[in-house]
C-alpha cells in the first residue's frame, strides 16, 4: 500500500491505564496519528456468560469499556492537532440485540451509541470518525460457527472500510445490503426476534 516501513507497540486494551500512554509514545516515536484504526475485541461464550458473571464483564469491559477508554484519549489526542480520522467497528448485533448473543451484542450496542455520539460531538473539529458496521465475518473469532447469512470476510470489511474512509463517510454496512434488512429486522415483533437463532 506504499508504506515505507510499518513499526509495532505493545497494547492491551484490557489495561485502560496504559491508553493514554501508549498513545503518547506513539506520537513522541512517529508523530502525529493520521488515520487510527480500532480493530481488537472478543465474541467470549454467551452459554459460559450467562452463568458465569465475571465472563460477561470481561465481554463487556473489552468490547466496550476499553474502547470507551482508548476513543476518549484518541479523540482529545486528535482534537489538540485539529486532525484525524478514526475507524471504529461496531457490529451489526449492535443494532437489535438477540438472544443468542445479548452478551457480546449488548456491548457492541454501547459501543454503537457512543461512537456516533462522539461523532457528533468531533464534527468540526477536523476530527472524523468513521462508524463500520459488518455482519457476520467468517474469520478467526468466529471459527467453528457456521456462516450467517450475508456473510462477509475480514478482507471485504477492510475494503469497504477503506472506500468509506476515501469518501469521507461517516458510517458504512458491510454488506451494504444489510441495512435496509435490519431497518426491518427492528419492525420484528418481539416473540419473533425471540425465537431467531443469531
Amino acid at each position: 500500500a506504499g508504506a515505507a516501513a510499518v513499526h509495532t507497540v505493545e497494547f492491551d486494551a484490557d489495561r485502560l491505564d496504559t491508553h493514554e500512554q501508549v498513545l503518547a509514545d506513539i506520537r513522541a516515536l512517529y508523530g502525529p496519528i493520521d488515520v487510527a484504526v480500532l480493530a481488537f475485541g472478543i465474541l467470549g461464550d454467551q452459554r459460559r456468560a450467562e452463568h458465569d458473571a465475571a465472563h460477561a464483564v470481561a465481554i463487556v469491559h473489552t468490547d466496550y469499556v476499553a474502547h470507551v477508554a482508548l476513543l476518549t484519549h484518541l479523540a482529545a489526542q486528535m482534537r489538540a492537532q485539529g486532525s484525524g480520522r478514526i475507524v471504529v467497528f461496531s457490529s451489526v448485533a449492535g443494532v437489535r440485540v438477540r438472544r443468542a448473543n445479548y452478551v457480546y451484542g449488548s456491548a457492541k450496542a454501547g459501543l454503537d451509541g457512543f461512537a456516533a455520539g462522539l461523532a457528533d460531538a468531533l464534527h468540526g473539529s477536523g476530527v472524523s470518525l468513521l462508524l463500520v458496521r459488518p455482519g457476520f465475518v467468517i474469520g478467526r473469532m468466529t471459527e467453528g460457527m457456521s456462516p450467517a447469512p450475508l456473510s462477509s470476510t475480514p478482507d471485504r470489511v477492510a475494503d469497504a472500510a477503506v472506500r468509506a474512509l476515501h469518501r469521507g463517510r461517516g458510517e458504512v454496512w458491510v454488506p451494504a445490503v444489510l441495512r435496509p434488512v435490519f431497518f426491518g429486522m427492528r419492525l420484528l415483533p418481539r416473540p419473533i426476534w425471540r425465537r431467531l437463532p443469531r
